[in-house]
This record gives C-alpha cells, sequence and structure tokens, in this order.
C-alpha cells in the first residue's frame, strides 16, 4: 500500500494536534472496524473557526486526513467548513489507497460533529461509531452518547 507524499508529510509532521482549553464545540467519531478514532475541537468567534485541534488513534491515513482537515478549516467560516468532505480531505492529501477510504478517512465527518455540537451550545459531545462507509449503501452508523 503506496502512500503519496503528502500523506507521509501530514502523518509524520501533523499539525494541529491537541486540545482547546474552553472548546466552542467538540466532536468525535471512530470505527470499530478498524479501531481509528477521531477527536476534534474548535474555537469558535463570529462564525469564524480560529482554532482547531485534533488528537486521532489510528493508522497513517487516520492521522493525515485529521491533520490535513484542521489545516483545511482553520481561519474558514462555519459555513465553508460544513462544505468539507471525506473525499475533499482526500483528494488535499493527493488521494489514499481504496482500502483506507472508508475507515480511516473520517475527519470531516469528525469536524462536522464539532460544529453540530457548537451549535448545539457546546452540550456534551455525541461520539459515533461507524461500522462501515457511512457513505455507502449497505452502511450501519451508531450514535453513541458520552
Amino acid at each position: 500500500m503506496a502512500y503519496s507524499k503528502e500523506v507521509m508529510d501530514h502523518f509524520m509532521n501533523p499539525r494541529n494536534v491537541g486540545k482547546i482549553d474552553g472548546a466552542s464545540g467538540v466532536g468525535e467519531v471512530g470505527n470499530p472496524v478498524c479501531g481509528d478514532i477521531m477527536h476534534i475541537e474548535i474555537d469558535v468567534k463570529d462564525d469564524i473557526i480560529q482554532d482547531i485541534k485534533f488528537q486521532t488513534f489510528g493508522c497513517a491515513a487516520a492521522i493525515a486526513t485529521s491533520s490535513m482537515v484542521t489545516e483545511m478549516v482553520k481561519g474558514k467560516t462555519l459555513e465553508e467548513a460544513e462544505k468539507v468532505t471525506n473525499k475533499s480531505v482526500a483528494e488535499a492529501l493527493g488521494g489514499l489507497p481504496p482500502v483506507k477510504m472508508h475507515c480511516s478517512n473520517l475527519a470531516a465527518d469528525a469536524l462536522h460533529e464539532a460544529i453540530k455540537n457548537f451549535r448545539a451550545g457546546g452540550e456534551s459531545p455525541i461520539s459515533i461509531a461507524r461500522d462501515c462507509c457511512h457513505d455507502q449503501p449497505d452502511s450501519r452508523c451508531v450514535k453513541i452518547e458520552k
């Protein structure tokens, strides 16, 4: 399995790792099949993502997509951030191996959950576990409240 130069760069030198004290919104998604878990926190001021941090447990693709999504939306409006898709994240990384697209590329989903959490007033976040790709016809997604 070959990764692009961009994937390897974001894996070896991930951007925006960590937590935000007093985060405006928090999103977490995971895939119990492969074990990837992505946690994203955002700081929003005047409808703009001022800061974004992530913590990811997973493979190189999971870490790289988490890093890339933070770079893609930092300084953007919430409306712009909501347009980011898992596909656009993979494209920004120069592509991902097909086997990594469905389970390791959940970064945009975690971002969208953080935005939903922010819009809900930052109430306790919902963790979402995915047992397969949510955009596939045979998808089964499960929400688990923390």
